[in-house]
């Protein structure tokens, strides 16, 4: 499988790759830019490529996650305009970077007519996606249901992806965390989520996953991270979650606090203890 966690970019995109690497990993997720702005980044090519090489010798996935001002839904004109320059940039980082996608989440909307937020998603994937020709993919994230009532179904991702001009370039990341605190997951059903989401076609398109537990309880829709085994979620139903046929083959990241290192090394080995046991639920 291919677990690892989310990597600073401090020491450039290839070292980001060396120390996924070194702590035991095959997978891992990074920022592409400052997490905290949407200002576009002018980066060192060079680097990008050296990251994708070493991925591809070393039998590396990674992941990039957009910047948290990021909004699909965007209500003014300053906000789409921003949102739409800043995906583009982190789609030319993660495909340079040879990245399965750039992971997104759905949205914020606050206005009384959900409708036009779906409207306005659809609009700023057509205008990122238009021209674009790289191999990485926009990965829709569910949310947890914290401060919003949009982004937390499948449905929701399934369709909106659909609707849009360009469904092909296009995909899902499962956060485990946002899943359960947003009700969508109650951590013993996955059987049923899984057989739900092969219906609706969500799977064929899942290319990623946040492994999360949750420090609040089923259908909190509080967005916050635990340690594997140590929230509410719990070691046998993420387990169940990671042998999963659909699992075995996508970047699995941990977003969850590093251990006393400072990196996320004992954590991953436990995670990928977990996906070899015998007896899922």
């Amino acid at each position: 499988m291919y677990i690892g966690s989310h990597i600073s970019i401090r020491g450039g995109y290839l070292e980001a790759a060396r120390t996924a690497l070194k702590i035991g990993a095959n997978a891992f997720q990074y920022f592409p830019k400052n997490p905290r702005s949407l200002t576009v980044k002018a980066f060192d090519v060079r680097d990008a490529d050296g990251c994708a090489a070493f991925c591809r010798e070393n039998g590396l996935l990674s992941i990039a996650h957009s910047p948290y001002p990021t909004n699909l839904m965007a209500e003014d004109d300053k906000g789409f305009r921003s949102t739409v320059a800043s995906l583009q940039n982190d789609l030319e980082i993660a495909d340079r970077c040879g990245s399965v996608g750039v992971v997104v989440h759905f949205g914020k909307w606050k206005s009384k007519d959900p409708l036009q937020g779906y409207k306005n998603s659809i609009q700023c994937l057509n205008e990122v996606l238009t021209g674009y020709e790289g191999d990485a993919l926009l990965l829709i994230e569910n949310q947890a249901g914290e401060g919003t009532d949009v982004g937390t179904t499948l449905e929701e991702m399934v369709h909106i992806r659909k609707l849009t001009r360009y469904p092909g370039k296009i995909g899902f990341c499962f956060d485990t965390c946002h899943a359960f605190a947003s009700g969508l997951w109650a951590g013993s059903d996955w059987a049923a989520l899984e057989k739900r989401g092969e219906e609706l076609g969500y799977f064929e398109h899942l290319k990623a996953v946040h492994l999360n537990d949750s420090m609040y309880a089923h259908g909190s829709r509080r967005d916050r991270h635990a340690n594997v085994n140590k929230g509410f979620i719990g070691e046998a139903h993420l387990r169940s979650l990671l042998q999963s046929a659909y699992i075995r083959h996508i970047p699995v990241v941990l977003e969850t606090e590093p251990g006393k290192d400072r990196t996320h090394r004992e954590e991953i080995a436990y995670a990928r203890s977990i996906a070899e046991m015998e007896g899922a639920e």
